[in-house]
């Protein structure tokens, strides 16, 4: 059976604002800029590499924690002997005391607890080798294919790594949770008794920036997942094996500078689309709708946008809502940038 397809052509012209940053320089081993909406890529720099990543890791130990326990965090932990005593940035967990797991997510994201992230492992999974396959399964579904990990702290060994690309993918899903998303832009909070100070100095430095994790040890050096928001635009800076700790923070400052002065978003208007037949159905037609979005343009550039619009010719009954009877795709000069349902 052929499919339907619409086309919609037209000029975009966004030349009054020029672009006014350069590229990005810098010493870190690799560097990446995402578009947080559409996970374009807006600046890399051996980007495919695998690096040890340090405490960035606790990123998707979050991730899993919280998705694991459906984001319910006032759920009591009993803190366990073989949870404690563990090497690094700690919150000194004592054995036998009870917290719930939101003080041990902002204990592990903003200061970076090594002993809240094996807590957190083991109270989700039963054992933290449970846990650990937890995140490299959740790194296959995100598409983080040059990543392994091996404990939920960043401590790591050998088989535990990261691409700056496959950093960007996870930072981006972390801001599509809204628990961690609230918690990487917390500048400090106290607790139950602890008071919690984030070590991510661009949420004092960088004007739009709503978070995300700093990283260090001696293998993976200096490495930061940085996000930022202005007019509308997430980007987000991932850095790895950066030579100090003020150079992590000035190329995010970079990155994130030339993304904001380059690009824009746009929201196209919505089309009014024809409702589509439905065989044997109550009715003979079924209404059709889809989610707004936006695109990434550049500022300075006039751009070719094309819409096209994919239906079938019919559906067959039964139909429900957010069944799917095609697609709308942006194209910016023949290059596909979101496909809708």
């Amino acid at each position: 059976m052929q499919v339907r397809l619409i086309l919609v052509t037209f000029l975009l012209s966004l030349t009054l604002v020029c672009p006014v940053a350069a590229a990005p320089a810098t010493s870190a081993a690799s560097a990446v800029l995402m578009d947080g909406d559409t996970g374009r890529i807006l600046y890399a720099q051996d980007e495919n590499t695998p690096r040890p990543m340090a405490s960035t890791t606790k990123l998707m130990t979050a991730l899993v924690a919280v998705e694991s326990l459906g984001g319910d965090l006032a759920r009591p932990v009993k803190i366990q002997p073989e949870w404690t005593g563990i090497e690094g940035t700690s919150l000194y967990l004592r054995p036998g005391e009870i917290l719930q797991v939101e003080t041990l997510l902002y204990g592990l994201l903003l200061h970076s607890g090594n002993d809240a992230a094996v807590a957190l492992a083991g109270y989700c999974a039963g054992d933290v080798a449970t846990f650990v396959e937890w995140m490299n399964q959740r790194a296959a579904d995100l598409g983080m294919t040059r990543t392994h990990f091996s404990d939920p702290n960043g401590l790591g060994d050998a088989g535990h790594y990261a691409s700056a690309l496959d950093m960007a993918k996870l930072g981006r899903a972390c801001l599509h949770n809204e628990t961690i998303a609230r918690i990487v832009a917390t500048k400090s909070i106290t607790l139950e008794g602890r008071a919690l100070t984030n070590h991510n100095k661009l949420l004092w430095q960088y004007d739009g920036c709503t978070g995300m994790k700093t990283g260090y040890t001696t293998e993976a050096k200096y490495c930061l997942s940085g996000t930022a928001c202005r007019d509308g635009m997430t980007l987000i800076a991932v850095v790895l094996g950066g030579e100090s700790s003020d150079e992590r923070f000035a190329t995010a400052k970079q990155m994130l500078d030339y993304g904001f002065a380059n690009y824009r978003i746009v929201t196209p208007e919505k089309l009014d689309i024809e409702p589509i037949r439905v065989e044997r159905g109550i009715s003979d037609f079924s209404e059709l709708e889809y989610d707004s979005f936006s695109l990434l343009l550049e500022k300075g550039k006039e751009a070719k946008i094309e819409q096209r619009i994919t239906l079938e010719p019919s559906l067959q009954a039964p139909v429900a809502k957010g069944d799917v009877a095609g697609y709308v795709e942006f194209y910016v000069d023949g290059e596909l940038q979101t496909k809708v349902p």
